[in-house]
């Protein structure tokens, strides 16, 4: 039984992510605006002036600081839910790893915990692997957001900054990409597994370039601790968050939770449903320089047919009813 100030803390670091996830990039960018025009504008023009000298840090394997990975903060934070780590086989540290992680849900809480942090002991349970989730270029070039989201390891997922990671001479690295991306979100419905999947095929053109295994990874209950206002694909609501995410690179969608006081009223705090993340065995992939699109299909298929065998194997033991399936978009 958690004492109340275990739940306090429990909840308010959920807050912490949920309201950081939403708003710190943006507060911050108009932070630096403001200070222009006040007083302190010097330290708008010092944070600026840093930001050209390491703007291209992103691209160039960016950084890690395992103090912020392994803050007591984000034990709480994996304990409100909560969320867990599952091993299915081993990965060898003396290859490369492409990782797929899905669903994106709405924030992407599974992934974080298991994959940006160390609470649930990712490293040992891997020795060797280093891991480099990667996230939107954009969001990497936004003021005081970028340092916060790179000292969790983050880099750019653009060509240049996969091909630095994956190129480095030592083995053991590990990208992980939520390959449904924010479009993925707009599907993220309680008891529904919906993946944006079957024309998303760069990942594993980034394999094969690379030679490195592919692993499926599942995160079972991360479309559960929210609610989702879905629109029918062809209504003009649907269009219009389409619009939006092709020229923001987010998808606008409408998602509550409940309130931080009462389970009853609404809020922005997720619902404290449990969340497993599932590591799936590395599929082998030989290293094509130019690989043609009979190779790209023919992996992306057997990816798609591991992940499909992942969630059917582990669906039940997570909650899952037997008579659901992955859809894939």
């Amino acid at each position: 039984m958690k004492t109340t100030q275990k739940q306090w803390l429990e909840a308010l670091s959920v807050y912490y992510y949920v309201f950081t996830f939403l708003f710190m990039g943006l507060f911050f960018s108009l932070l630096v605006l403001f200070l222009l025009f006040t007083s302190f504008w010097s330290i708008s023009v010092l944070y600026l002036v840093w930001l050209f000298l390491d703007w291209d840090t992103p691209n160039q394997g960016g950084r890690h600081f395992e103090c912020n990975r392994s803050c007591t903060i984000w034990k709480h934070l994996k304990d409100y839910f909560p969320i867990k780590l599952v091993k299915t086989a081993e990965l060898p540290p003396d290859r490369n790893y492409v990782v797929g992680c899905h669903p994106h849900g709405i924030m992407c809480i599974g992934t974080f915990c298991n994959f940006f942090t160390e609470v649930n002991n990712f490293s040992k349970q891997f020795p060797g692997i280093q891991t480099s989730p990667v996230t939107l270029a954009f969001l990497l070039h936004l003021p005081v957001y970028r340092d916060y989201l790179m000292s969790f390891g983050l880099c750019s997922v653009n060509r240049r900054s996969l091909d630095f990671i994956l190129s480095k001479p030592q083995p053991g690295q590990a990208v992980a990409i939520v390959v449904g991306g924010a479009h993925e979100s707009l599907f993220a419905i309680p008891g529904m597994h919906c993946l944006v999947l079957r024309n998303r095929k760069g990942f594993v053109r980034l394999a094969l370039r690379h030679g490195a295994s592919l692993v499926p990874v599942y995160s079972f209950g991360e479309n559960d601790i929210f609610n989702l206002k879905a629109f029918p694909t062809n209504s003009w609501q649907y269009l219009c968050q389409i619009t939006i995410k092709k020229i923001m690179k987010f998808s606008p969608c409408i998602f509550w939770g409940r309130g931080l006081f009462s389970a009853d009223s609404w809020g922005l705090l997720p619902f404290a449903k449990p969340i497993t993340t599932v590591v799936g065995r590395p599929i082998p992939v030989p290293q094509r320089l130019n690989p043609t699109e009979e190779e790209v299909d023919h992996y992306h298929m057997l990816y798609m047919e591991a992940l499909e065998q992942l969630f059917e194997e582990h669906k039940e033991s997570c909650g899952v009813p037997a008579s659901t399936h992955l859809i894939f978009k």
